[in-house]
């Protein structure tokens, strides 16, 4: 047994996969939020999809302190999160062939926009068949997954992987079955990682985005914490000036 407390063993590990984010990811990233930063100069708006706690990612990025205000939801009901009972509701609607088309018709996505699915194993079927429709209504699609699972079969009816289905990907650096940590005591690993992992590849590239459009003399839209002092009234002057690319205030 590792003499070590099981918290800074996490701490560790996590520190080394953002390491190896930073020195393997960052490039790439920086290249991702140039282009979507180009994108949004001439006129797409953007949005990002994940389904369970990939979602949760997702909506660490939306409506927050220091966030882009350009960053829209698609929200997959009974998908979108953790609050669905059963919750392994969410895991089969993940699966299931036929539901990611349906979201992203539902959605104000049109060609030219930018659309970032995230998914830890980018093998189940409702991001995968999102970022198809992405694709096949012209948007450009970005996927943040793992690489580690990419010897792992699709669950996809043509086979298709996220990475096969996405313009640009963003590798999370997770390892395979998430969890980081092992012990005497506990018959498999546990302690998962992508949520900071995916976290931290998501918040990268929006700043990335920000530094792109202040490249092109574009002032990003960027929320004030409402919890300091005019930050409410600096909230809503622009979210009421770019709110022709804003869609979860309706």
């Amino acid at each position: 047994m590792n003499d070590e407390p099981a918290a800074r063993r996490y701490l560790d590990g996590a520190i080394e996969i953002l390491r190896r984010i930073a020195d393997d990811e960052s490039e790439a990233i920086t290249a991702a939020g140039d282009r979507i930063a180009e994108s949004i100069t001439d006129g797409a708006r953007l949005f990002a999809l994940g389904c369970g706690h990939s979602a949760l990612a997702v909506q660490e990025l939306v409506y927050r302190a220091g966030g882009l205000m350009l960053v829209n939801p698609l929200l997959a009901p009974g998908a979108d999160g953790v609050t669905v009972r059963p919750v392994t509701l969410s895991s089969d609607l993940e699966k299931m062939p036929g539901y990611g088309p349906t979201v992203v018709d539902s959605s104000p996505l049109r060609r030219g926009d930018v659309l970032i699915v995230v998914s830890l194993s980018g093998r189940n079927a409702m991001p995968v068949q999102a970022a198809q429709r992405a694709r096949q209504i012209g948007a450009t699609v970005v996927a943040v997954t793992s690489s580690a699972y990419e010897d792992l079969p699709a669950r996809d009816e043509v086979g298709e992987r996220l990475v096969d289905a996405s313009d640009i990907v963003l590798d999370t650096n997770v390892p395979l079955g998430d969890a980081i940590l092992t012990t005497d005591g506990v018959p498999q690993p546990y302690a998962p990682a992508s949520g900071i992992a995916t976290g931290a590849v998501l918040q990268s590239l929006v700043t990335a985005v920000i530094d792109g459009m202040l490249a092109r003399g574009v002032t990003p839209p960027v929320f004030l914490s409402a919890n300091l002092d005019g930050g409410s009234e600096w909230n809503a002057a622009l979210l009421k000036e770019h709110r022709e690319r804003i869609f979860y205030m309706n």
